[in-house]
């Protein structure tokens, strides 16, 4: 009887519907509290920015990690996928190393806590630091790399160092609206350069 067939597929048809409805409100709804509010902010008033209830939201993200995971994954992948663009769009590349920090400092500061997050004992988040590090880190790899090959950077530069230092110094301007960090990254640049012999 198809008549049967379908009326009884319809519920689970808007079931999933609901629940593809209700991950994307709380998406939408996390990406601006945690803009306003920071990545610590409390889940209820996520919950009710998309109008959905508490154990909803803890269906769907279990842990807090995980929501800020899929929040900010496009983000980390569009990140991770500029450095090879820019290393080939961009001449010399030191040039391509510094928007791609941009970049990567454009992602820390707009929200308030995400830096702390690369930190590895950021408790909570340490699987979430686990994961920006490893899409983050070839890029930051790749690009210091081509700048050392150059003669533009000094050679003992690690990459990993060189983002947990960006990330440090994005750390403070959560608590303090009279820094920028964006001017002791370009300092840590600098220092980093290979300057001409006088």
């Amino acid at each position: 009887m198809p008549g049967a067939e379908h009326s009884g597929s319809e519920p689970v048809d808007n079931r999933r519907a609901d629940v593809a409805r209700n991950q994307r409100k709380l998406l939408e709804a996390a990406a601006v509290v945690f803009v306003t509010s920071g990545v610590d902010a409390p889940v209820r008033e996520i919950a009710a920015k998309a109008g959905v209830g508490v154990g909803t939201l803890y269906r769907h993200f279990p842990t807090r990690a995980e929501l800020v995971e899929a929040v900010f994954r496009p983000q980390v992948e569009a990140c991770a996928e500029a450095g090879p663009r820019l290393l080939a769009e961009a001449d010399p590349p030191l040039l391509a190393l510094r928007r791609w920090i941009d970049l990567f400092v454009d992602f820390l500061v707009t929200k308030q806590g995400l830096a702390n997050t690369l930190q590895p004992d950021s408790g909570s988040f340490v699987a979430l630091h686990a994961h920006f590090v490893g899409r983050l880190l070839p890029a930051a790899e790749r690009l210091p790399g081509a700048a050392v090959a150059a003669g533009e950077v000094l050679p003992d530069i690690q990459a990993y160092a060189l983002m947990r230092g960006v990330g440090n110094l994005c750390i403070a301007g959560d608590e303090d609206p009279n820094y920028e960090p964006r001017l002791m990254i370009d300092l840590l640049l600098r220092g980093l350069e290979v300057r001409p012999a006088s």
